[in-house]
């Protein structure tokens, strides 16, 4: 039964991979953790990207930047030192 298939749009999709990837880059502890620098500049060129090609709004885009700094923020406090389970706790 092919009841799923082609549900979305190809743009869809495409929106769909670029979070996949974007929420990856923002679950790498090991990046977080060895080079927070670095960790928060792969997360911006990635939502950067992401707007350029008009995968995400504005809105969208702003709020991925936001998520970025947040979490940059918590990964230079060492968060992830005091988290036994390596898991960032980005919440607005």
């Amino acid at each position: 039964m092919n009841t799923c298939r082609n549900v979305l749009s190809p743009e869809q999709e495409a929106k769909l991979r670029a979070y996949a990837r974007w929420h990856r880059a923002l679950d790498d502890c090991s990046l977080r953790m060895d080079c927070p620098d670095a960790y928060h500049e792969e997360l911006l060129r990635q939502a950067d990207e992401m707007e350029r090609l008009d995968v995400v709004t504005w809105q969208e885009w702003r709020e991925l930047r936001m998520t970025a700094d947040k979490a940059y923020l918590q990964a230079v406090a060492g968060a992830d030192y005091h988290d036994w389970q390596g898991r960032m706790h980005v919440h607005g």
